[in-house]
């Protein structure tokens, strides 16, 4: 059946609300994943989304980090973080079923610096997951992994090559660890349908970086096999960036006939 997703950190979805709620009246996807919710599950403002007909489907925390799934259907089944311990050190994974998709809307870890240890964190966290997908979803499951990756993929991702070399985001190590959480049989579903540099999906709130373009595309939809194959289209969202309080990250709409 045809699928709208929409991916999207808002940066606080309390603080986003107002333009969160006007971007769900507008566009009415039939799954809305939300990053970077900052909130406590028994404090999410659930009420507005149940209003417009949607279940709400939560895994938060006060601070940083928490995923929140929106959805038309009730999700036929739901794991909150990694299925086998130990638990991951904040919310940023939740993975449903919703109409036979399974669907990993993840917060990667940012990774914070090369030398701390949050980056290792990092690419220990992606070859769990890896190990996760590979020993769970069988060849037939529909997949779709999307979220904030915090990693540009290549040079076409980067505003500035030269000054993103071995960045935080942009690593070879960074590379690798998406490159295996890949080999789960997940494509790139914007790269299906632009080969087109500059089409970035976070700028900085500082020194005008959006209106200057200085970007990076982080915010990704990956599908497996069949899926997509039905991948029609995939749009970074730019009108959002100018509402007032907006997130640095656009919304991505992914379309799948």
């Amino acid at each position: 059946m045809p699928l709208h997703l929409v991916t999207w950190n808002v940066n606080s979805v309390r603080a986003r609300l107002d333009n969160v709620l006007t971007f769900l009246d507008e566009h009415e996807p039939d799954v809305l994943c939300l990053q970077e919710t900052k909130v406590e599950d028994r404090l999410f403002p659930r009420v507005p989304f149940m209003d417009y007909g949607y279940t709400v489907t939560l895994h938060g925390t006060k601070g940083y980090a928490g995923v929140a799934t929106i959805s038309k259907s009730a999700p036929s089944e739901i794991h909150c973080g990694f299925r086998t311990a130990p638990e991951d050190r904040a919310p940023r994974i939740l993975n449903t079923v919703i109409d036979g998709v399974r669907i990993y809307n993840l917060y990667v870890p940012n990774g914070t610096a090369l030398d701390s240890d949050a980056f290792p964190y990092k690419l220990e966290w992606f070859q769990r997951l890896e190990a996760e997908i590979k020993a769970t979803c069988g060849a037939a499951q529909e997949v779709i992994v999307t979220g904030d990756f915090n990693i540009a993929p290549d040079a076409r991702d980067v505003w500035d090559l030269e000054a993103m070399k071995d960045s935080l985001h942009f690593t070879a190590e960074e590379h690798e660890a998406l490159a295996g959480l890949l080999s789960c049989g997940l494509r790139d579903c914007f790269r299906k349908h632009s080969e087109e540099a500059g089409q970035f999906t976070w700028f900085d709130y500082r020194n005008a970086a959006f209106q200057r373009g200085h970007g990076l595309r982080i915010d990704h939809v990956y599908a497996t096999g069949g899926l997509y194959e039905r991948s029609s289209r995939v749009l970074h969202d730019a009108e959002p960036r100018s509402w007032e309080s907006p997130s640095d990250h656009l919304p991505v709409h992914a379309w799948f006939d």
